[in-house]
């Protein structure tokens, strides 16, 4: 299965807590999808997934969410999409 990163960012809130989001298309399912990411301290990771646009096939978002919990690889890249563009922006003048 393949993951096409549409965009991605990670910032912090008021209270230094990590916020994120990666927006992506997933295999062959029409509608694309985007994952919110929450950690208070960058580590532990809560996520919130939903449809980017447009709701597509419920079927096949249930199966991505259950996906999600199981396949850390998976999880890991979309959360490293977001967390490589949290750094770029640190790193910027």
């Amino acid at each position: 299965m393949s993951v096409q990163i549409v965009r991605a960012a990670m910032g912090r809130d008021e209270d230094n807590h990590y916020i994120g989001k990666t927006v992506f298309h997933y295999s062959d399912h029409k509608a694309p999808y985007e994952i919110t990411f929450f950690s208070k301290k960058g580590k532990d990771w809560d996520y919130s997934l939903s449809f980017a646009g447009e709701p597509g096939s419920e079927e096949q978002f249930l199966s991505l969410d259950a996906l999600l919990e199981t396949d850390d690889d998976l999880f890991d890249e979309l959360l490293d999409a977001a967390l490589d563009n949290e750094a770029e922006a640190t790193e910027e003048p």
